[in-house]
């Protein structure tokens, strides 16, 4: 049988989407899908479809502070939130980490999920910057990457090749109907199905035909 296509926009600013991604990283070995990893730009989904940041109305942010500890607990990812963390998001842009992933995805996509992955450790278990360049260097140092390939690639993220691509692969999450990150889409039955968020895995199994092992399986 041929492998149903999944796909995920995730920005490493987003807590959720790092749970989404661990676990699907993992369901790729169990499931008969094929993951593809589409790194967008979460703020240009919030600007172009007039979406606003859910921590912004006080008791949505005091959910979710529980709500992310509780999955990260159940989905076996150590993200570390505090109260802090959701004025540390609105004054950190993730713009220059996303054209950096999108300049390795372009040219060394072997390299694609240890970088995410480092990334989001760095900001949500190190509680470390990821915006200035200096960061982002020891960032892809700790995936792995040489120290001439991380320079190439910060170079790049200023080229036009990188931020048409990003902005490419944003819309075309938007064009999907995402309005934030995470979005999965899977490509079944000849028509694509999204869900929105880390929450709904289960529910993607289902509707690929997939069975849900829960969010570490063996």
């Amino acid at each position: 049988m041929a492998r149903t296509v999944v796909e995920l926009f995730y920005d490493v600013i987003s807590p959720y989407s790092w749970l989404g991604f661990e676990v699907l990283c993992r369901y790729q070995h169990v499931w008969n899908i094929e993951l593809r990893l589409r790194p967008g730009f979460l703020g240009g989904i919030m600007q172009k479809t007039g979406n606003k940041p859910p921590a912004m109305l006080p008791k949505r942010a005091e959910y979710l502070l529980k709500d992310i500890k509780r999955m990260a607990k159940y989905y076996q990812v150590p993200v570390s939130i505090t109260a802090d963390d959701f004025q540390r998001i609105l004054q950190t842009s993730s713009l220059a980490a996303m054209r950096f992933i999108t300049a390795i995805d372009m040219t060394q996509p072997q390299y694609l999920e240890p970088l995410s992955r480092e990334f989001w450790i760095r900001f949500w278990s190190q509680h470390e910057d990821i915006s200035q360049p200096e960061n982002i260097l020891t960032v892809a140092r700790q995936a792995g990457l040489s120290s001439e390939l991380s320079q190439k690639a910060l170079e790049m993220i200023s080229s036009p090749k990188v931020k048409d691509r990003l902005k490419e692969t944003t819309d075309e999450a938007i064009t999907y109907g995402a309005f934030g990150m995470p979005a999965v889409v899977a490509h079944y039955n000849g028509k694509p199905h999204l869900f929105f968020g880390s929450d709904r895995l289960e529910l993607l199994g289902s509707v690929i035909g997939e069975k849900w092992l829960g969010p570490a399986p063996s």
